[in-house]
Formats: structure tokens, C-alpha cells, sequence
């Protein structure tokens, strides 16, 4: 039965495996299964991913042009939606809910060196899919993240630590 996991994995392995970079990752939590999204808290990665992780080669360090990590925010007392787009290399780009450009720039070695830190510290496969308070907050924030494959929701009131720190070290949501 293993030796069958094993190689299921391995045959899928190499039929997909995209990084997970999507320009307008906000709507949701993602394009995962419903399954993916309500995960509860701490629940580790499935068996399947597990064998496919130690199956397949370790990734490559992401070329300048790859995406680190999106960030989109939705809500707040105007509702608004913002994406905060980084690249691998620490240039960063900020979207409004239309896709339209509102801001610019590069982090600095540091602080790029603290996002990738707060990255690693966050535990992306170990987190589940979906965090939300269960009592809404109206006026509140919801977070999606994507990043080396894995899309997580959360909003602001149930915010992971890790998740927090990540949030952190990212530019500013807002022009300033």
C-alpha cells in the first residue's frame, strides 16, 4: 500500500507542480479543493503530499522574476481588496481590486531577508487551508496568502502568529 503511494505520487509528481503564483490570489482562499480549504488547525500535509514532497527533487532557489509570495487583503469598513504582488529578487507590487497598479517598489536585502525568514517561520504546508473567527468581524480584514504552493486564508481576528510576522515584514497595503 505505501510502495502504491509512493508511486502514485511520483507518477503525479510530474504531471503539474506549478508554483502556485497567481496575479488575483484575493477572491478566496484559492483554486484548492474544498477539502484543501477547511482544514482545521494544525492538521498536517496529506500522506500523498508527504510522499510527493520526498519523492520528487528538492525545489530550486526561485529565479529573480518568480513570485515569493502574494498577499491579498479584503474588507475594512470600505470593503476594499489590495494585493501586494513580491518577486523573489524583493521588488514588490501593489494592486487594487481591479488590477490596477497603486504602488512600487524593492525591499530592501534586510528586509527581504526578513520576509523569506517569517516565510520559512510560518510553516506554509503545516498550516491549515482556512482560519476564520467564529463570529465575524464586519468591519474586519480577511487575508490570502500564497506562497511555495500553498494558499491559506485568515482573518485579521484569528491571524496565525506566523502569518502575523509575515504580514509584518510585507510593504505597506496602503499608499502612503
Amino acid at each position: 500500500m505505501v510502495i502504491g503511494a509512493v508511486l502514485g505520487a511520483v507518477v503525479l509528481g510530474g504531471c503539474g507542480g506549478g508554483s502556485g503564483s497567481a496575479a488575483g490570489a484575493g477572491a478566496g482562499a484559492g483554486s484548492g479543493t474544498a477539502d484543501d480549504r477547511t482544514s482545521t488547525a494544525g492538521a498536517p500535509p496529506s500522506a500523498s503530499a508527504s510522499a510527493s514532497a520526498t519523492a520528487s527533487a528538492p525545489a530550486a532557489e526561485p529565479t529573480a522574476d518568480q513570485r515569493l509570495v502574494t498577499v491579498t487583503r479584503s474588507g475594512g469598513f470600505a470593503g476594499k481588496q489590495i494585493s501586494l504582488l513580491v518577486k523573489a529578487d524583493g521588488s514588490w507590487t501593489r494592486l487594487d481590486g481591479k488590477a490596477q497598479k497603486t504602488g512600487s517598489g524593492r525591499l530592501s536585502a534586510a528586509e527581504l531577508d526578513a520576509l523569506r525568514g517569517a516565510l520559512k517561520a510560518a510553516d506554509f504546508p503545516r498550516l491549515p487551508r482556512t482560519v476564520l473567527s467564529e463570529k465575524p468581524v464586519y468591519d474586519g480584514f480577511t487575508y490570502a496568502f500564497v506562497h511555495g504552493g500553498y494558499e491559506v486564508a485568515a482573518d485579521g481576528a484569528v491571524m496565525p502568529a506566523g502569518l502575523t510576522k509575515v504580514l509584518q515584514s510585507l510593504p505597506p497595503f496602503d499608499a502612503a
